[in-house]
C-alpha cells in the first residue's frame, strides 16, 4: 500500500443551519451552483479512482464543508449510498465526512457507522461560548463534548478542527480551548488561522474596523504552541492553514494568509529545538541529526531559521546530519564517538 488517497467531495454550506461570522464556504472550496447529486458523487470518485490506478492506495471518499448530519435522513442517505458500490467493490475503503457538534446524536452515528463512515470531523472551532456566540456559531462547548463522547462510543474515529483569530478570542482564552480539546481526547486535530473572506459577516466588520486580524508572525507563534501540545498529549494535528485555491486567494481581504502556513510553524518549532539543544550541550561542536525530509523545514523560508542561527552565533557550532529514519519534525542531538 503505498498511502492513503482521499476524495475529496464538496457539499459547501449544505445542512448549515447558520451563517457564521467567518464563513463563506463556496469560496474556501471553489465550488458554488447546484447542490451535489449523487451522480456527481459517483463521476468523482471515478475520477479520483481513474487519476491513481498507476499505484495502490487505501481509498477513503471524504465529504467536506456544510454540516453533513444536519442534512435530511434522505440527502445524507442519497450521497453515502453513492459511496456504497466502491465500498462494496473495495475500490473505496472508508467514508468521512464534516458536521457539527450540535448536529451529533447516538442514533446518527449508529446510522452513519452502518453506510461505511469511519471518520468524523466536527467543527468546533473554539472551546469558549462568549468566542462561539460571537461568531455565530449557534452551539456551544457542551454541545462538542456531548458529541465527542458519542463518537467515540459508536467507534468512529474523531477529529476536530478549531480557529485561530476569531472575535474576542486571546491568548488565555485559546490555551483553555486547547486544554478542553485535550480532555476530550480527539484522534487528531486540524488548526486553522481565521481570515477574513468577502461575503462573510467578518468582511462587514473588518471594514468597519471593528475587528482586527491576527498578523501572520502572531498566527504562527500561536499555532506553534497548539501544535506542541497537542502533539505531547498524544493528539495528532493532520493540517495547519487552508489548502491554497484561486477562488480562496481572490477572495481573500486580510489574515494570516501563506500557503505553506503549516510549514512556517514546523519551521518555527524546530528552531526551537534546536536553539533547546544548543544552549544545553556541553561543547562547542555539536552534531545535530535531522529527518532527510525536514531538510528545507529545519532551514525555514528563505532560510530564515538559518539566519537566526547566525544572529545568535550559533550556526558555526552545528553539523547538520541528514537521516531517512529520524522522526519527521525532531531534532536530535548526536552524541560524540568515544
Amino acid at each position: 500500500m503505498s498511502g492513503r488517497l482521499i476524495i475529496p467531495v464538496f457539499i459547501p454550506h449544505e445542512g448549515c443551519p447558520h451563517r457564521c461570522l467567518f464563513c463563506n464556504q463556496r469560496t474556501i472550496s471553489g465550488q458554488a451552483g447546484q447542490p451535489v447529486t449523487a451522480a456527481d458523487v459517483r463521476a468523482e470518485i471515478h475520477t479520483w479512482l481513474d487519476r491513481a490506478s498507476s499505484g495502490k492506495h487505501e481509498a477513503q471518499v471524504a465529504f467536506y464543508g456544510g454540516s453533513f448530519t444536519a442534512l435530511p435522513r434522505f440527502r445524507q442517505e442519497e450521497l453515502l449510498t453513492a459511496a456504497a458500490p466502491f465500498l462494496a467493490s473495495g475500490q473505496v475503503r472508508s467514508l468521512r465526512l464534516s458536521t457539527r457538534p450540535d448536529c451529533m446524536n447516538a442514533e446518527q452515528a449508529a446510522f452513519l457507522t452502518v453506510h461505511g463512515v469511519t471518520t468524523v470531523e466536527l467543527g468546533v472551532q473554539s472551546m469558549n461560548d462568549k468566542v462561539l456566540a460571537a461568531a455565530a456559531r449557534g452551539h456551544t462547548a457542551a454541545d462538542t463534548g456531548q458529541a465527542v463522547a458519542v463518537l467515540r462510543q459508536a467507534g468512529l474515529e474523531t477529529g476536530i478542527q478549531l480557529l485561530l483569530g476569531l472575535p474576542g478570542d486571546n491568548r488565555t482564552s485559546l490555551r483553555r480551548t486547547v486544554e478542553r480539546v485535550i480532555a476530550l481526547r480527539p484522534d487528531f486535530v486540524r488548526i486553522y488561522p481565521l481570515l477574513v473572506l468577502r461575503g462573510s459577516g467578518l468582511a462587514t466588520l473588518f471594514q468597519q474596523g471593528e475587528y482586527t486580524p491576527f498578523s501572520l508572525g502572531k498566527a504562527v507563534v500561536l499555532a506553534a504552541f497548539m501544535k506542541e501540545r497537542f502533539e505531547r498529549a498524544g493528539i495528532r494535528v493532520v493540517r495547519m492553514g487552508l489548502q491554497a485555491g484561486s477562488g480562496l486567494e481572490a477572495s481573500l481581504l486580510a489574515g494570516p494568509w501563506h500557503p505553506a502556513f503549516g510549514e512556517l510553524v514546523s519551521s518555527r518549532l524546530m528552531l526551537r529545538q534546536t536553539r533547546k539543544l544548543l544552549a544545553k550541550a556541553a561543547t562547542d561542536n555539536v552534531a545535530l541529526r535531522i529527518s532527510s525530509r525536514d531538510q528545507s523545514v529545519f532551514r525555514g523560508m528563505k532560510s530564515a531559521n538559518i539566519r537566526r542561527l547566525e544572529q545568535l552565533g550559533l550556526w558555526r557550532r552545528v553539523t547538520l546530519i541528514a537521516d531517512a529514519e529520524q522522526a519527521r519534525g525532531t531534532v536530535q542531538e548526536v552524541a560524540a564517538k568515544q
